[in-house]
């Protein structure tokens, strides 16, 4: 069974973020950039999939500019097989994203694609259940297990209501949550065999795709400041401020 893993380059999650001087986007001078902590967990499981037995290869995608490979080597590092950067430096929005996605599926023909749930730059969560709609495969989403049997995958995820337990046939997208898995530390002798494991790079051309984004980002904001705390001597003047700050709403 061949796992294909999406990777995506974003701002490290504890990097600190500001917009830049013309407002247009977040400011990148120095950021360390890391892989999107969701798609690194859906790395973890497909890489735990092929420990136990259950896949015989493993491929991260990443689509962005050359920077990316820099990721893209993590994953090798984690114990990814092989690389694949698909090379574009256009903007692109979730269904462009979902468009080239859906490319390297065909191209790549694996028999389970495992992705973040969102990206923790954008948040959107979308890119998922647009490549399924695209290649029309069934979904799993929000996955806090993965179980594979058979030729079919049950998935644990996580709703409002609680733990939903669905099962999908093969091939089947798989979206990741935050409590599937911890992510290995990448150890030094993991980043040494990364350097000699195939890295492909192609274009949005090589795949017969022309992404159009139609959705851009056109200005970037620091929050407002929070408002000073007030301390209270006792449980009284707490609930009076609370009070005095219920009439106010």
């Amino acid at each position: 069974m061949k796992i294909l893993v999406s990777v995506k380059r974003v701002p490290d999650p504890y990097a600190k973020i500001s917009p830049n001087a013309s407002g247009t986007d977040i400011n990148r001078d120095g950021l360390q950039m890391a892989v999107n902590p969701f798609d690194e967990i859906a790395l973890e499981e497909a890489i735990r999939l092929k420990e136990a037995g259950k896949a015989t290869e493993v491929v991260a995608v990443s689509i962005g500019s050359a920077e990316a490979q820099e990721q893209l080597r993590t994953a090798l590092a984690m114990g990814a097989d092989r690389a694949i950067l698909v090379q574009t430096d256009d903007p692109l929005d979730a269904p462009s994203v979902a468009k080239i996605l859906a490319a390297v599926y065909q191209r790549e023909q694996p028999n389970l694609m495992l992705m973040g749930k969102q990206a923790i730059d954008m948040d959107e969560n979308q890119v998922g259940q647009m490549l399924a709609a695209i290649l029309d495969l069934p979904q799993a989403t929000f996955a806090s297990k993965i179980t594979v049997e058979n030729g079919t995958a049950t998935v644990e995820r996580e709703t409002d209501n609680g733990i939903e337990t669905v099962q999908v046939p093969l091939p089947a997208i798989i979206t990741a949550d935050l409590r599937l898995n911890e992510p290995r530390y990448v150890a030094l002798t993991g980043i040494v065999r990364a350097r000699s494991k195939p890295l492909e790079t192609l274009t949005p051309a090589d795949l017969g795709v022309q992404p159009r984004a139609r959705v851009r980002l056109t200005q970037v904001e620091a929050p407002p400041a929070r408002k000073a705390g007030k301390r209270v001597s006792d449980v009284h003047e707490l609930v009076r401020l609370l009070r005095e700050e219920a009439r106010v709403i």
